[in-house]
C-alpha cells in the first residue's frame, strides 16, 4: 500500500508534502509530484498538508482518479521522455532534484489554470 498524488496537484506542485515526508519519497516531475510506491512508508504525513487535497491513501483514492495509482508507479518504472533508463528506486528525491519529465497521463493533460 502507498499514498498517491492525483490530478489536483498538476501544475500546482505546492511542495508542502515534500517538506513533511520523513523518507524523502516524493519526487518532482515537470508538472506534478509523484510518490515512490516502494519508498513510501505509509506514515501519512503528506496527506494533511496538501493544500489542494491531491494526496490519498491508495484504498481511499476516488474512482475518477484511479488511473493515478498506476501513474505514480509508472513514473519510476517506465522509460520516460528525456530519460534513457527508468528511475527505479533512487533512494531519495532531494539528491535527484526536480526532473523535466512527466508520465504520459500527466503530460497529456491540458494546462491547469490556477483560480
Amino acid at each position: 500500500m502507498t499514498y498517491v498524488i492525483a490530478q489536483p496537484c498538476v501544475d500546482v506542485k505546492d511542495r508542502a508534502c515534500v517538506q513533511e515526508c520523513p523518507v524523502d519519497c516524493i519526487y518532482e516531475g515537470e508538472r506534478t509530484l509523484y510518490i515512490h510506491p516502494d519508498e513510501c512508508v505509509d506514515c501519512g504525513a503528506c496527506e494533511p498538508v496538501c493544500p489542494v487535497e491531491a494526496i490519498y491513501y491508495e484504498d481511499d483514492l476516488p474512482d475518477h482518479w484511479a488511473p493515478y495509482l498506476d501513474d505514480n508507479a509508472t513514473f519510476f518504472t517506465q522509460t520516460l521522455p528525456g530519460r534513457e533508463v527508468p528511475l527505479g528506486s533512487p533512494g531519495g528525491a532531494a539528491r535527484l532534484g526536480a526532473l523535466t519529465v512527466d508520465t504520459p497521463l500527466v503530460a497529456a493533460l491540458p494546462v491547469q489554470v490556477k483560480a
